[in-house]
């Protein structure tokens, strides 16, 4: 449905939303009317080239061809089936996902912050099962984000912020330590530590990579103490950093892994995958969902994956990331340029990064800001080097008016 549909005017669309809906955040003064490739269309049929991605989520553009097909001849087959039957597109997603990335299982989910959430549990309950009733603590990272639901906000490391503001008291035995400092989370871990979850980049965070001896040191650490290492790829997963997932990249492998955003080219799913023995833990009626595993998601998931392979997009995503990099760089006004892969922070020296965000959408680029003094950039990963100039060519107008 667009807005031809309605016989409604953009302001009798705005009058709806302000009505109807709750205000969370300010929105772009467009219609999302219509994508393709790398752009959303408005009701007036101005182009906006999407360096959000949906926020991470249209990693080979909008409306991909080869994703619609998949989602269409799904519909036309079956649309939903409870997790008592057997159906092919689940089936198949689960043995192309775990192929890919070397896990053995695989527990679907519907957005990141579920599949986070099932790994808390998951870590949780090992913990008891193998260990004794204490053994349920797990150590996250101050800025990291992951996930609105009351155990993942908890395991969000940002205190005092609005994400977290009076939804306490949350569930106990998560406590948080510095970002790429193995020190700090050893002497955060005691001997009720189950387990530790990081991101490989931090997203909400700043765009800040985690270094390779940090992910390393954790996993030697996680291996000393028994305990589970956790990896939180809700954005950085399938090929956004210039790697399938982002710990193929530090060669460090962890004993579970989430993934949700990217690997459904637009359709709600998430994941986690772990190795067969850990997935032992959920034994029946330990864990469940009615929508997780839906086949049109599935179907959507398994073609968005291959495209990403057989194109070979991580490749991709690491050519075209160092290149925007350096162009932004080039910026005024900025700090510093950050990142892997598609996955780009760009900090400046003021707090501009909301100025910047809804200027540029004014000027056809859509972009995120992440801090006060920091945006994001994660186009699709087959976005090319022309793109890609003219991302740079609108900021570069729109910063070179704040200073």
């Amino acid at each position: 449905m667009n807005i031809k549909d309605t016989q409604l005017t953009k302001d009798e669309i705005k009058d709806l939303y302000n009505t109807y809906f709750y205000e969370t955040f300010k929105r772009f003064d467009f219609i999302a009317n219509q994508g393709e490739g790398s752009y959303i269309i408005d009701e007036d049929g101005k182009e906006y080239l999407d360096f959000m991605a949906g926020i991470a989520v249209n990693s080979t553009g909008h409306c991909n061809k080869n994703v619609v097909d998949a989602m269409i001849a799904q519909c036309q087959s079956i649309i939903h089936a409870s997790n008592y039957c057997y159906t092919v597109p689940q089936v198949m997603l689960a043995k192309l996902i775990c192929d890919s990335i070397g896990m053995e299982k695989i527990y679907f989910q519907n957005s990141g912050a579920e599949a986070n959430e099932a790994m808390i549990k998951l870590a949780r309950k090992y913990g008891k099962d193998n260990f004794g009733p204490n053994r349920y603590k797990i150590v996250t990272a101050y800025n990291s984000f992951h996930g609105r639901t009351l155990a993942t906000l908890a395991a969000t490391g940002q205190p005092g912020t609005p994400i977290q503001n009076n939804y306490d008291p949350f569930i106990p035995g998560i406590t948080y330590a510095e970002f790429n400092n193995l020190e700090s989370f050893k002497a955060a871990c005691d001997e009720d530590t189950i387990a530790v979850m990081v991101e490989p980049v931090q997203g909400e965070g700043g765009v800040i990579p985690a270094t390779k001896e940090f992910l390393q040191g954790l996993r030697e650490l996680c291996d000393e103490k028994g305990m589970l290492l956790l990896f939180d790829e809700v954005q950085t997963g399938w090929g956004r950093t210039g790697h399938l997932m982002a710990y193929m990249g530090y060669d460090v492998k962890p004993d579970c892994v989430s993934m949700a955003k990217a690997m459904g080219g637009g359709m709600p799913i998430g994941a986690m995958c772990t190795s067969a023995k850990l997935a032992l833990t959920f034994g029946p009626g330990a864990h469940g969902s009615t929508y997780a595993g839906n086949p049109v998601c599935c179907a959507a998931s398994h073609a968005q994956i291959k495209e990403i392979i057989e194109k070979n997009l991580s490749d991709n995503s690491q050519v075209m990331g160092e290149y925007l990099r350096e162009k932004l760089a080039k910026l005024p006004l900025v700090k510093e340029v950050r990142g892997k892969g598609l996955m780009i922070g760009v900090e400046f020296t003021k707090d501009i990064s909301a100025d910047v965000k809804y200027n540029s959408s004014d000027e056809g680029l859509l972009i995120t800001a992440v801090r006060p003094s920091v945006i994001r950039l994660v186009p699709p990963l087959n976005v090319t080097k022309e793109e890609c100039d003219k991302a740079y060519d609108i900021l570069l107008n729109v910063v070179s008016k704040l200073v």
